[in-house]
């Protein structure tokens, strides 16, 4: 036999074996009911990290975490992720937080990477502004947790916060399949800050997101698509639904000041604190009064961002972001924030 008939015939070999070693690993995940991790997908940016794929981290376990950086759920839970990074990398841990933005602002490189650095986020990022991960995965919630095994599998999932003990439990049962060092870690004792009592459900400005929620403004006219309107509160304040007062844009996901008068937002809520995704629109810092049950907020309930001149209280917006107005004892209260910057612009509240 010639010698390029038998390279020939060891290569076809070669490759026999490689595609039954493959189908073999997929009839064994399915009869473990396991699902093969599908690929990052449409992929625009990385940070932390050279291009990567989850293809390439064969032996390793891969925690994908699907989040946005203005998110209150995903902020809850990026604690638990970086103190999981920390202690387990080299045992073989990857944790890739797939980035995919719910607003138009978080589709920004320069927004995400600021986000990064704040919440001091050492692991693979990677940007997923056209949803392609997010639908290959099938996705629908921020945060949602994957843990895939050194094999590629999908072994566990997590939607929501919550659940950190169970999660690293099943993390320390997948590195143990390749490191038994992880076997002598204790479960990290980190608060869990998930809100234990019913609050008032997250809140959406914007008419493309709000009006699809079956929420709408508490003013007689409504969330107007694209039009300016001047607003103003007659009649009783209804709990948990959002008012104007002065002039406004409809946006598709934000409520946008017209003029340099007074607009306000109003606001009665139970929970233990308040948070708003805002924004300046005009890249300049302006400042949002802040007030509760008709007074400026004291510094007992006030949220980390708010600031104080004399008994005045108020937040300065300097870029694209959630702000914390709000934090004290669990109840009901009335919001008011006030402001004269036709640059104000406010996508959602979310609450604690």
């Amino acid at each position: 036999m010639k010698k390029n008939n038998i390279i020939l015939i060891l290569v076809l070999l070669l490759l026999v074996s490689i595609i039954t070693f493959r189908e073999i690993n997929r009839e064994m995940a399915k009869k473990e009911g396991f699902q093969k991790a599908p690929e990052l997908t449409g992929i625009s940016g990385y940070f932390n990290t050279d291009e990567i794929k989850i293809s390439d981290l064969k032996g390793k376990v891969v925690l994908v975490d699907f989040w946005t950086y203005s998110c209150i759920n995903c902020i809850r839970t990026l604690p638990h992720l970086v103190e999981w990074d920390k202690k387990y990398r080299d045992m073989g841990l990857v944790i890739i937080g797939v980035h995919t933005p719910e607003f138009d602002f978080e589709k920004k490189p320069e927004n995400v990477q600021d986000a990064i650095e704040k919440f001091g986020i050492e692991y693979v990022v990677v940007q997923d502004n056209d949803y392609g991960t997010w639908n290959a995965y099938s996705n629908r919630f921020w945060p949602h947790k994957y843990l895939i095994d050194s094999k590629g599998n999908i072994r566990y999932d997590h939607v929501g916060e919550g659940g950190y003990e169970e999660t690293e439990k099943k993390i320390q049962e997948l590195l143990m399949e390749i490191d038994k060092k992880a076997a002598n870690v204790n479960v990290s004792k980190l608060e869990d800050k998930t809100p234990k009592v019913k609050t008032t459900s997250e809140l959406y400005a914007g008419f493309g997101f709000a009006l699809p929620r079956g929420q709408n403004i508490g003013n007689k006219e409504g969330l107007q698509p694209g039009k300016v309107i001047s607003y103003r509160v007659e009649g009783d304040i209804k709990k948990d639904v959002i008012y104007l007062e002065g002039m406004w844009r409809n946006n598709e996901d934000n409520l946008r000041a017209q003029d340099n008068r007074s607009a306000s937002v109003i606001l009665g809520f139970t929970a233990n604190s308040v948070n708003i995704v805002a924004d300046s629109l005009n890249d300049k810092p302006l400042k949002v009064e802040v007030f509760i049950n008709g007074e400026y907020i004291d510094e007992l309930n006030a949220g980390s961002d708010v600031e104080f001149d004399g008994k005045r209280a108020y937040i300065v917006i300097d870029k694209p972001r959630l702000y914390n107005l709000f934090n004290g004892h669990y109840g009901t209260y009335l919001l008011k924030l006030r402001t004269d910057s036709k640059d104000f612009a406010f996508n959602a509240f979310t609450f604690g």
